[in-house]
Order: C-alpha cells, then structure tokens, then sequence
C-alpha cells in the first residue's frame, strides 16, 4: 500500500557530482507523460523509472516532506538518480536527466503520469481504465491519453495517495470511493475484484477560476438577459432546482450563479464530496462520511441537512440529492429557508420533479402523494434544465417556473428555452436561448424584494 511521503532522509545519498537541474518547483505546463511503450528504447525508459522509483521508496522516509522546499527535494532527487546512473553505467543526455527527475517529482509530490492532465487546463476529465488506458474529455469530446502507469500496482498506489489525503479508504471489503483533490477535482475510484479488468479512477477536474455567468454569456450557453434573469432570481431568494444528466454541467452551473448571493447571508453546504466553489465569506461546508472498517460511523447527507437547519443557515445548498434527503431539504425551503439550491438528476425539468416525489418516498413515511406534491410545489419555484449537447458542448436547456398545483398536478411554465437551429458542417449544434414570451410568475416577487430586472427581456423575439 502506497503512502504519503512526508519527510527525506539522505542516508547513502550522495549529493557531489550532481548534473544540472532546473531549481524549484517545476513547470506544470511542461510536466512529460509517461509514454506507452512502443519500441524496446521505451520500454527500457520505463523500466529505469520503475526501478528509480523503487530506490526512491527507499532512501524516502515518512516524516516531513511536505516541510522540504521542492528546491532542496529536487536537488535530493537529482542526487540520487545521478548516482544511480553513475553506478548503471547508462547515462542520458541533460535534456533526459531533467525529464527523468520531473517525472520522479510528479511520482513523489502528485500524481505521477497523471500530473501532465491534470496541468493542461483544455482537458475536463481524465479517465483510466486499467494501467494501461487513460482517457480524456477535451472540449467535450473523448480522446486517448499517451499517459500510462506501469503496472496496476503502480495505479493503486496513486489511489491510495489520493483517498488517504481526505481520510477515507479503499480495498477488498471497501473497493470503491468518492474523494477530491486539494483543488477541488472530483475523484471517484474502483478497484478489484468490482472492477473486472483492473482498478478504474475517474477525475472530473474543477477550473481553477471557476465559470461565471458572464463568462457563459461569452461563450454562447445562455443570453444577457437569461443572465440577469437568474441573478435576480438568485437575489430575490428563490428555491431552485438544477437538473441534468451526469457530465451536463448542474454543479458549474451552481457555482456560477451562487456569486449573486449576498454577502451577508449565512450558508452551509452539504455534499458527498465537497466540490462547490462558493466565493462568500460565510459559508459553513459539511460533508459526507463513510462507515468505518467495522460497518460504523457513517454520517450520510440526510443527517447533515437535518443538523444544517438547526444551525441558523440563511441558506441551504445541497450539492446533489440522491436519496430520502430530498423531504428534508423540502422541509427546509418550505419553512423560511428562502433561497436554497440543489441539484438532481433528470432528462427534463419535469422528470426533475417526478424524481424528488420519489426520492421523497423512500423515506417510508406512507404520505399521499397529493401531500408530497404539495411540498414540491410551494418548496421548489424554479428548474434549470442543463444538458450535454451531441457535439459536446454543455447548455442550458430551459428556466422553467412551479406556478402551483391544479388537482394532482403540478403546473410549469417556461420562461427561456434553448431553441435548436440544426447543425453546422463540423456537426456543431446550433440554436438559440431565448425567452417564451410569458411574464413570470414570480416577477411580482422580484418587484417585492427590489430585485430590479427589465420586463423587456421576457418579449418573445422571431
């Protein structure tokens, strides 16, 4: 089992003699990946990391590495592959040695041949599938890494590193995990024997300057006034709901428009990993926990949304609800905690709502359904509907509004729609968001609270 290394001793170290290197931390953009072996020189290259690493695991002990300037650690690992390059009698060129010891820092400091992926901001998510296969999402569209680990060991302990560092666990009696990295980046892992092929690790990666609203106006996946729509929404403290397939982009879209809430509301978030990025000041972050080796200690979302509501939140933001939560995040927006935010998944604004009458259920309360849909109705007043477009891009489909319940129904109505126009020679998907040209029903509310928004945005343009 791999573990962090946390401090370096220098013992059989020799530190005279050392080739050039480049002094501190190296350049994220200019990272190599390991590269699958083609030919004999390869395999030989990889074989020499392998055995460097080895001797790395040896002469590092676990005390307090990350206490050591990269500088001086990286002068400590240039050492020590000088010496044993020496001693092989295989030398390689100065461009080699700094490449040899860049990917001998990833190994040591990150996540090895994964640390190029993780640098290079076009790519979304990185999947490896066995040892030997690694995939990327890029501007949508999935496309073979050249990365490559080793040999599963190898791929296990890079793993391990990452659950550790969150606390959490994974083996034979526990073979899969959700964690995150410290940027954020959501981790999901599963090893032998579920995963019939080798161990598999997913990492939805999280940008570093997270995706505002004005930047989605730029880009083409909303309007201005789509924008200053759900601005005023989120301002004049309306619940709403975000729904979306997986990989649609709900939780981006969270993050972008949760900086229209005011500084001076109070907000805890729940999620299973925490992953939100939200840039207030007082905001109080819960997250999920596991049960430990003996079955134990598990602290699942519903228990953190029923402690959230008795510690004073303005709002509450529930990263995904997946479970018997959901009556309890109702129970919240239905009892003055205007505002809250969460996220589902569902195809349609209307499957959104069919599934949290379901998930409602599951808490074996034998409520009639009138009174489940009742809660829905007056909890939730907005759907965002998101969606992965054909050609990879990611969308907002529809503002949709709750405007009651008739009979056994719960109404909708429209406010913005994504309006498809065909595809273009490149197979990109054209259209259009655009309003419905039905007034809100919540306008007199936005009037109410002094949210300022222009009428003129909802006329319905040909």
């Amino acid at each position: 089992m791999f573990k962090d290394f946390v401090d370096l001793t220098r013992r059989g170290a020799k530190t005279d003699k050392v080739l050039p290197f480049v002094g501190g931390k190296a350049s994220q953009a200019q990272l190599p990946a390991v590269l699958v072996p083609e030919d004999r020189e390869l395999q030989e290259s990889l074989e020499l990391k392998s055995r460097l690493h080895e001797v790395l695991l040896e002469r590092l002990n676990l005390a307090a590495i990350d206490k050591v300037e990269p500088e001086e650690l990286r002068r400590e690992v240039s050492a020590l592959v000088n010496d044993e390059l020496r001693d092989s009698g295989k030398p390689l060129r100065a461009e080699e040695f700094r490449k040899l010891v860049s990917e001998l820092m990833d190994e040591v400091l990150g996540l090895g041949p994964l640390e190029p992926l993780m640098a290079d901001p076009t790519i979304n998510d990185i999947l490896v599938n066995g040892h030997s296969n690694v995939f990327v999402e890029r501007n949508g569209v999935l496309e073979r890494a050249r990365a490559r680990f080793r040999d599963e060991r190898h791929l296990l302990r890079i793993i391990e590193k990452i659950v550790s560092r969150v606390g959490r666990r994974v083996d034979e009696s526990s073979p899969w995990v959700d964690a995150r990295l410290e940027d954020g980046s959501r981790v999901n892992a599963i090893i032998r024997p579920c995963a019939i092929d080798g161990p598999s690790l997913s990492i939805r990666k999280f940008a570093r300057n997270p995706l505002t609203l004005a930047r989605m106006v730029e880009i083409g996946t909303i309007t201005e006034p789509a924008a200053r729509f759900l601005q005023a929404l989120v301002a004049a403290r309306m619940n709403i709901l975000i729904s979306g397939g997986t990989g649609s982009g709900k939780t981006t879209l969270l993050n972008a428009i949760s900086a229209a809430i005011d500084d001076r509301s109070r907000i805890v978030t729940i999620e299973d990993a925490a992953e939100l990025q939200l840039q207030q000041a007082h905001v109080v972050r819960l997250e999920t926990r596991p049960p430990n080796p003996n079955g134990q200690g598990a602290v699942i979302q519903r228990d953190l949304v029923r402690n959230a509501l008795r510690m004073r939140p303005d709002r509450i933001i529930v990263g995904e609800v997946r479970g018997a939560e959901a009556f309890d995040m109702l129970q919240a927006m239905n009892t003055g905690h205007d505002g809250s935010m969460t996220t589902i998944h569902a195809n349609s604004a209307r499957d959104a709502l069919g599934r949290v009458e379901q998930m409602v259920t599951m808490i074996g309360l034998d409520l009639p359904l009138s009174a489940v849909r009742a809660q829905v109705a007056s909890g939730i007043q907005i759907v965002l509907q998101v969606a992965r477009m054909s050609d990879g891009t990611r969308r907002l489909l529809s503002i949709s509004e709750i405007t009651g319940l008739e009979g056994s129904v719960i109404t909708m109505q429209d406010i913005f729609v994504f309006r498809r126009l065909g595809r273009s020679e490149d197979g990109a998907v054209l259209g259009e968001f655009v309003p419905t040209g039905i007034r809100p029903h919540c306008a007199d509310a936005l009037a109410n609270a002094g949210v300022p928004f222009d009428p003129a945005d909802f006329i319905r343009r040909s």
